[in-house]
């Protein structure tokens, strides 16, 4: 089969498009025909070594691991014997590691069985980046019904999902976004929209209950001033390019700096459950939730998509789509 492999760290020039092994699935593994992939921000750090903390997990001089991709969609080619809950021909969508590839093998506790309502671009788009808005708002954020609740980088992959995530949950939703985007924002749900190019947020006077913050372009003071007494900042991504800890360096501040402020600055990590793809799937299935798509790219485009989403400027999500041998 074909993938997108590498086996030194680097820019998206280190990828290859090859011919590889199509993988066995263990007992409680699905092989999975895929038929989706999307792009991450995980998926050029894990590229790239960096920072180098990244590489406590991957391997210190090159990637122990050397395929990319985690968020997967696609059909059911077989189970091992003691999965369950899933059969061949089924549509599902997921997690899968090295899901950029034509077949890939994931836990039966990674899956669930794609909304008939959605396309397999529009449900591998959704696993990482939704994990991570509903469990930031929720889990951390704690967010409340009626709540003033602020998306910092509302435009992008995670963003666009936790716009839509906090407006499910009754919160009055302010996106900050470029000019482009402000009718996109508006569209996916958003009760007011902050153009950054032409207000800074932190500058307005205005106070939230929760801030849910997916760029890390303010400093925590400023932040911190756009917040009410009580509020919470979720700090999901960050700016800081420095070569060890990266965007843990603001991280860490947040971690100190909230033992002496009566605001809660929370550091966040979205994991993998099965509870939250299925809470994933009702939302889809119920037309509450609508996976934005910027751009698909084939599989053997992986460089370029890992290169545009790098970049900075991603409308919602950036897709692989495959094209498996014999079809047209």
């Amino acid at each position: 089969m074909r993938a997108i492999t590498y086996t030194e760290y680097g820019p998206s020039e280190v990828l290859q498009f090859t011919e590889v092994a199509k993988p066995t699935p263990k007992d409680d593994e699905v092989l999975i025909r895929i038929r989706a992939a999307s792009v991450n921000p995980l998926d050029w750090h894990y590229l790239r070594g960096a920072p180098y903390v990244v590489r406590l997990m991957t391997g210190w001089r090159r990637p122990k691991v050397t395929r990319l991709g985690v968020d997967v969609a696609g059909q059911v080619e077989a189970v091992g014997r003691n999965v369950t809950q899933f059969q061949p021909g089924d549509e599902v969508f997921g997690a899968c590691r090295g899901a950029f590839a034509e077949y890939g093998c994931a836990s039966e506790k990674a899956l669930v069985l794609k909304p008939a309502n959605v396309t397999f671009e529009q449900a591998a788009a959704v696993p990482v980046a939704a994990f991570t808005a509903l469990q930031g708002l929720r889990d951390k954020g704690r967010i409340q019904r009626g709540q003033k609740v602020l998306i910092n980088g509302a435009a992008g992959g995670v963003g666009t999902f936790a716009v839509q995530i906090a407006r499910v949950f009754g919160a009055e939703v302010t996106g900050v976004c470029s000019t482009r985007n402000v009718d996109m924002v508006r569209t996916i749900g958003a009760n007011h929209v902050v153009d950054y190019t032409q207000e800074d947020f932190t500058k307005s006077g205005q106070r939230y209950d929760l801030i849910f913050d997916s760029v890390g372009n303010h400093s925590l003071s400023d932040c911190r001033r756009a917040l009410t007494t009580e509020g919470t900042l979720v700090l999901v991504g960050g700016t800081d390019k420095g070569r060890w800890l990266g965007a843990l360096t603001g991280v860490l501040k947040a971690v100190v700096l909230s033992r002496f402020v009566s605001q809660k600055l929370l550091p966040f990590l979205a994991h993998l459950r099965k509870d939250d793809l299925i809470v994933m799937r009702e939302l889809l299935e119920a037309g509450k939730v609508t996976p934005v798509i910027d751009r698909s790219y084939p599989l053997r485009d992986v460089p370029e998509a890992i290169r545009y989403l790098e970049a900075g400027h991603a409308r919602g999500k950036v897709v692989i789509t495959m094209e498996h041998r014999g079809e047209t």
